[in-house]
């Protein structure tokens, strides 16, 4: 990238421009450096080879939420995770990590990296359809220790528990403080948490409510919860 032009060379993002958005000479794009900038440019040249636009504006992030949200979904069964992290990248999402836990009916047979890699594919096609600044990440995979040993890393820890009858996510939201960016969600396979991982997500920081009447799936939850905290902390 040039102080006034923009070079494109992704395959991927070429396609994309040519066969599915159809652009040509003179049409207007907006492009993100998935850093800290985004440009409103004129191509000025496309073919399968590469692009190149005149950048006619550039300025910082407009669409980025300042809640920074990390889900940690429990593996689900084979298909619901792409749809997952699809919602959950178009709701502002800004990192996806799943977790093998005690209940999870996928385990790691040695090829995760690849349902990671594509996953990872997911996440960059929804960012272009809802125009966001920056690609959220898609974590290696941990076990429920391991996420537990990154807690210090967030203001505040969601764990949505199907036994918690008393506090809701509307008693724990409503009473966030202001300077509370880092938001963890944990969100548990079809199973559910067994009684020692919930035990656990607790003494270790973890806020355990209740996200109403009915009980989600687990494709649903993480969703649920993520426009809920957007909703109450980020407009």
């Amino acid at each position: 990238m040039g102080e006034k032009t923009i070079l494109i060379e992704s395959r991927e993002d070429l396609h994309h421009m040519i066969k599915v958005l159809r652009l040509g000479v003179g049409d207007i794009i907006e492009v993100s450096d998935t850093q800290e900038w985004e440009y409103t440019a004129a191509i000025e040249s496309l073919d399968t080879d590469g692009a190149e636009a005149k950048i006619i504006d550039k300025q910082s992030f407009a669409n980025e939420p300042v809640i920074k949200v990390t889900l940690f979904q429990g593996v689900p069964k084979q298909g619901k995770m792409e749809g997952i992290i699809q919602k959950c990248v178009e709701l502002g999402v800004n990192c996806i990590v799943p977790v093998f836990m005690e209940r999870s009916v996928v385990t790691e047979k040695g090829n995760f990296h690849k349902k990671r890699q594509r996953w990872q594919r997911i996440s960059s096609e929804a960012v272009k359809q809802c125009k966001r600044g920056i690609v959220p990440h898609v974590g290696e995979a941990m076990k429920t220790d391991d996420m537990i040993g990154t807690f210090h890393e967030f203001d505040l820890v969601l764990f949505p528990y199907e036994n918690e009858a008393g506090t809701t996510i509307k008693d724990v939201l409503t009473h966030v403080d202001d300077t509370a960016t880092r938001v963890a969600v944990i969100i548990g396979p079809e199973g559910g948490f067994s009684h020692g991982e919930a035990e656990a997500i607790v003494e270790a920081g973890g806020r355990s409510l209740s996200l109403g009447r009915t009980t989600l799936r687990t494709e649903t939850a993480g969703m649920a919860v993520l426009a809920m905290v957007m909703y109450e902390l980020e407009l």
